[in-house]
């Protein structure tokens, strides 16, 4: 059989993101997707090297690749409408989950049980969704950060509020990826190349 599938995923990277707001750097739906499951790649394996844990980090970043691909049906939209009232929440959620099924439907019938687990996040562990979200969570506050660098005080309050969520996610695992990596993203390019020191990169909750 021919498949649409991939064609379909492939408009992912049309779908801009924050659409509510002027952004002065574009956003879009498959390269925020890659940075989620690098990030909770990441997530998974500081579970795995400094929390004591046992997870398939490989499964967590597969999954995550995934999170947002069924958008390429509803769209993305923004969290403002999304959580505007409980009624449109799960409605919302109805849809996503009636889109997971019809992207699962695109594939030939041998390659479904595999991508179940990728596409329907009932199907997905619980401890993975979890790293997922944070991911999520995560690129978005990295996002908002880099727009405030930018200039675009339009970020200013999405950045507070996300940085709320991320205190309150009350993971170690985001804590060791923040004081790890997220002061680097401060830097230009040039720094990067000479090793300079991060600057201090504002603490979730603070």
């Amino acid at each position: 059989m021919v498949s649409h599938f991939f064609a379909y995923l492939s408009k992912l990277r049309w779908i801009r993101r924050w659409g509510l707001k002027r952004n002065a750097i574009d956003e879009n739906v498959m390269e925020h997707s890659w940075e989620v499951a690098t990030i909770a790649h990441a997530l998974a394996l500081i579970h795995n090297r400094r929390c004591g844990g046992q997870v398939d980090a490989n499964a967590v970043a597969a999954a995550a690749l995934f999170h947002d691909a069924t958008e390429v049906i509803t769209g993305d939209l923004p969290s403002p409408v999304k959580y505007h009232n409980p009624e449109i929440t799960q409605a919302y959620k109805a849809l996503e989950r009636t889109a997971e099924r019809n992207l699962l439907a695109l594939l030939p019938d041998d390659l479904r049980e595999d991508y179940r687990r990728l596409l329907l996040e009932d199907d997905i562990p619980e401890l993975h969704r979890a790293f997922i979200k944070a991911a999520d969570v995560l690129a978005a506050y990295i996002k908002c950060e880099a727009e405030l660098r930018a200039g675009n005080v339009e970020f200013t309050d999405a950045a507070e509020d996300i940085r709320a969520r991320l205190a309150t996610l009350d993971m170690p695992e985001v804590e060791h990826f923040i004081k790890t990596f997220l002061p680097s993203y401060g830097l230009t390019l040039d720094q990067l190349l000479t090793k300079k020191s991060p600057p201090h990169w504002p603490e979730p909750g603070a």
